[in-house]
């Protein structure tokens, strides 16, 4: 299977340059409109996809991103490796804003969002144990490296539902009690629905600022985030440069499984399957349908 880049740009990111012949396409799915059209394209010979999380002129929210339009959409055009791009606070004085960071674990803290493909007349139950692609992830931390970036491998996202900023006491809380490193509103449930689509799935959190835990920082400055934006969006352009050299071309299937995550995870009996559910799933999960 040859391989295909996706890529999902957070705040501050709304396109790619450098892409060979590009085209924004509307994609339809079963599960209505993703947050944009798509921009397609070749990079440096291998197909790429970009989606703009909250649209261009940024008009979704964190919790209006329709999600899982978003992954059935890009699973729809071929996609097999979709790299994450979001801006993040942080949670440790060494990750500082305009650093980069690989994370490898969610805290799922959003309630407002539609998490799951499947449903009833159609249950399924997929392992999020380990919800990035340790090969992707690694090709994302060689890609920032090239590219200059200050980037740190590994860490736990704290996704929270939004959108108004954290307060000191939940702050303190995901940092001191529970260990985490960034905190974002967008990485959740994105990282679920991958699995259950069986893509390879990284993220990148791209460090604005420090959450309100920081005792020299204060609480979030919109205007300074939004300044650290800028130079954050052209690194992870600079990033996504790096990205073909190191995915393209591979037609061997993912070492850690990505692609056979539904392997025995839809527990619905055959005969009972709801036929309209079913019909919603085609590209996400036709493979074992």
């Amino acid at each position: 299977m040859t391989r295909m880049i996706g890529v999902i740009g957070g705040s501050g990111l709304y396109d790619v340059a450098g892409l060979e012949e590009p085209a924004w396409t509307r994609v339809e799915t079963p599960w209505g409109d993703p947050s944009d059209d798509i921009l397609t394209g070749r990079l440096d010979g291998v197909a790429m996809a970009f989606l703009p999380r909250h649209g261009r002129g940024h008009v979704h929210s964190p919790s209006s991103v329709p999600y899982r339009a978003n992954i059935d959409a890009l699973k729809r055009l071929g996609v097999t490796d979709l790299v994450s791009l979001s801006a993040c606070g942080s949670f440790r004085e060494d990750l500082e804003p305009g650093d980069f960071v690989v994370v490898d674990q969610f805290i799922d803290r959003t309630f407002a969002r539609e998490k799951s493909f499947f449903g009833e007349g159609c249950v399924g139950h997929v392992s999020v144990a380990h919800p990035v692609c340790g090969r992707l992830a690694a090709a994302c931390l060689e890609a920032a490296t090239a590219a200059g970036i200050r980037v740190h491998m590994g860490g736990t996202y704290l996704a929270m539902e939004g959108p108004q900023f954290s307060s000191l006491a939940e702050s303190r809380l995901y940092r001191e009690v529970w260990g985490c490193d960034v905190i974002g509103m967008t990485n959740m449930p994105e990282a679920k629905l991958a699995r259950e689509a069986e893509l390879c799935y990284a993220s990148v959190a791209m460090i604005t600022d420090y959450d309100s835990w920081h005792p020299h920082h204060g609480e979030v400055d919109i205007s300074q985030i939004v300044a650290t934006l800028t130079g954050n969006a052209e690194k992870g352009r600079q990033l996504v440069g790096h990205l073909p050299r190191l995915l393209g071309g591979r037609e061997a299937a993912c070492p850690h499984g990505c692609e056979h995550a539904l392997d025995n995870a839809i527990l619905t009996a055959p005969e009972k399957r709801d036929p309209a559910l079913v019909a919603r799933l085609d590209a996400v999960a036709g493979r074992v349908l």
